[in-house]
């Protein structure tokens, strides 16, 4: 007896090889050769038979993708933890499974909050730039002094996975923690850092701000001129979460006049045409979205996809099944 035929399914974008050559054992698999990012309706029109969309968070699965597709899609799976670019409504309006991937990019994604972390209070971009334009003087007692962060307030905006483990890193360089969130942790989660059940209140005490909340409509541009002021002179602002959180105007503006110490930043709205007045500040570090990009990580995203489209092919419920 022949085997029945492989489900049809559509990758948005490249995903690491081990990835791609277990879903094709597993799918019939069509690909976005090129890894070029696709509006929805070029996903519709590349998708369409899919029973299961891969997508990132480059994406937007809006109403009329996931309507243009039923009634053949049954699952989407993005490769990320937030998801705020799925329509979730109309995901259960018309019974599609979402799936994504926490906890496993939590170590990954808290690396990369200290590097900005450091680069940013350490001044690391003009350090880097001295010696790679061959005009480093020489040592000096007044050279590129920065800031220490031995007994520093770090203030974290969302104290979910991420937001601990990056808590659990900055304790180690001696940094006092503190956080805001919607809903204060559990003693045991919380430890020795700081609940402020405001923001504002938070952000006063802030020596450096790292924004590790969850994308959502609500949050857009949330971090803003007047949340800004309520920051200390000279505080350093880190980005880990999504780019159009924080209105760019607006500390783009508190970097020139030095209100801001510094800005660490690895996502920005707009991706990849991020507001071009931040190439030339020397004041700010930044990276290209790159918080889960290890091997490891992104590898152990793969698997948590496969495993939880497996389990619901076999009718169980995976763990990271928000739909």
């Amino acid at each position: 007896m022949d085997a029945p035929p492989l489900p049809q399914a559509f990758l948005s974008r490249r995903f690491p090889a081990p990835t791609e050559t277990q879903l094709k054992a597993r799918y019939c698999l069509r690909v976005n050769t090129d890894d070029s990012i696709l509006k929805p309706e070029a996903i519709a029109e590349r998708a369409k038979g899919a029973s299961v969309l891969f997508v990132t968070a480059t994406e937007q699965v809006d109403e009329t993708l996931i309507k243009a597709l039923s009634p053949s899609l049954k699952a989407i799976a993005t490769l990320s933890v937030g998801h705020d670019h799925i329509d979730l409504n109309a995901a259960r309006a018309f019974g599609i499974r979402v799936l994504h991937t926490p906890d496993v990019l939590s170590d990954a994604c808290a690396e990369i909050a200290m590097m900005l972390v450091l680069n940013a209070c350490r001044r690391g971009f003009e350090a880097d730039r001295m010696v790679r334009t061959g005009n480093w003087p020489g040592w000096a007692p007044t050279q590129l002094l920065g800031k220490g962060l031995v007994g520093a307030n770090l203030c974290i905006l969302g104290m979910g996975r991420i937001g601990r483990a990056i808590a659990t890193r900055a304790r180690a360089f001696g940094m006092q923690i503190q956080y805001h969130n919607r809903n204060r942790l559990s003693a045991q989660l919380e430890g020795d850092a700081i609940f402020h059940a405001s923001l504002e209140g938070m952000l006063a005490c802030a020596d450096v701000l790292v924004i590790a909340a969850p994308g959502s409509a609500q949050a857009k541009g949330s971090i803003n001129e007047t949340r800004l002021s309520c920051l200390p002179k000279g505080a350093v602002v880190v980005n880990i979460s999504r780019g159009d959180i924080v209105d760019d105007n607006a500390l783009i503006s508190a970097l020139e006049s030095g209100r801001i110490f510094a800005a660490g930043l690895d996502v920005f709205a707009n991706e990849p045409e991020i507001d071009p007045r931040y190439r030339s500040l020397p004041n700010v570090f930044l990276t290209p979205h790159i918080g889960s990009a290890t091997r490891e990580t992104r590898d152990a995203m793969g698997w948590l996809l496969i495993d939880g489209l497996d389990k619901l092919s076999k009718g169980d419920l995976p763990s990271n099944l928000i739909v």
